[in-house]
């Protein structure tokens, strides 16, 4: 089994070292906090304590990527509010140390945010050209690129949808709330067991050179779908405004449901 190193192993990157081991990995993970450190090593993964930055990379690199052929990314770009972080600078730095080591093969854990909502509600396929109206969807496709066109080694890139899971839901957010715009926007959502499940499988099939949208195959409207999970964890209602047209993107997933056999659990 080859030595994988997952760069974050924050809300997704933990469990889905946890999944590696079980399947006999040896796992390096990383984290920017000292007191998660003995979280990774009492699970049995090898912790270490690396920062990317704009400015250069701090930590013990060098252990964190030493004898690994595969490298997960899994830092998110925070670039939402008044933040002026360069995410394209930390791959930058980023992409100037995996030369240096043993990586073969990159998996970037990217968004769907790359692609821009429409009124015309259009569908989404990978041969789609990303044209993102977002800063965190400008600078992530930037980031992709940079991976992808790296000839040093070989980059998968996968564009997740919102992320949910059994600790994680958009409802509590907006449970009760009022003039919620976008009702009839369609939604684009992912569980955290079909991010483990696809990336186990990227792995397995050796799936290298490609990028996958990785999206839950139903889509109904934000208002339907909300108030339905509403009802049924006895929350209050969210309430919407239609004032405004709708807008949004279907995104399809069917290549990935293809090329890697997999199938989706739901949302």
């Amino acid at each position: 089994m080859p030595q994988i190193s997952i760069l974050g192993c924050g809300w997704l990157g933990l469990p889905l070292a946890k999944a590696f081991l079980e399947k006999g990995f040896s796992v390096n993970g990383s984290t920017t906090s000292e007191n998660k450190l003995t979280i990774l090593e009492n699970s049995g993964i090898k912790p270490f304590l690396v920062a990317v930055s704009s400015e250069g990379i701090q930590g013990n690199l060098n252990g964190f990527l030493s004898d690994s052929e595969i490298l997960i990314i899994d830092i998110p770009p925070k670039l939402k509010g008044d933040t002026n972080e360069n995410f394209v600078a930390k791959i930058q730095n980023l992409v100037l140390e995996i030369e240096k080591y043993s990586i073969k093969k990159v998996l970037f854990i990217s968004s769907t945010s790359v692609y821009t909502d429409t009124e015309n509600i259009p569908v989404i396929t990978e041969e789609d050209i990303p044209n993102p109206d977002t800063e965190s969807g400008r600078q992530l496709f930037e980031s992709e690129n940079l991976l992808l066109n790296n000839p040093k080694f070989n980059t998968t890139v996968l564009r997740f949808g919102g992320l949910i899971g059994e600790d994680r839901h958009p409802i509590k957010f907006l449970s009760g709330r009022e003039n919620i715009e976008n009702p009839n926007g369609p939604i684009n959502l992912i569980h955290q067991k079909d991010c483990i499940g696809i990336i186990l499988k990227i792995i397995e099939k050796d799936s290298w050179n490609t990028v996958f949208n990785a999206v839950a195959s139903i889509h109904p409207s934000r208002k339907e779908y909300y108030t339905q999970k509403a009802e049924s964890l006895g929350l209050e209602l969210p309430k919407f405004n239609a004032e405004k047209k709708s807008v949004g993107k279907i995104i399809d997933s069917n290549k990935l449901e293809v090329v890697l056999d997999y199938k989706f659990n739901g949302i």
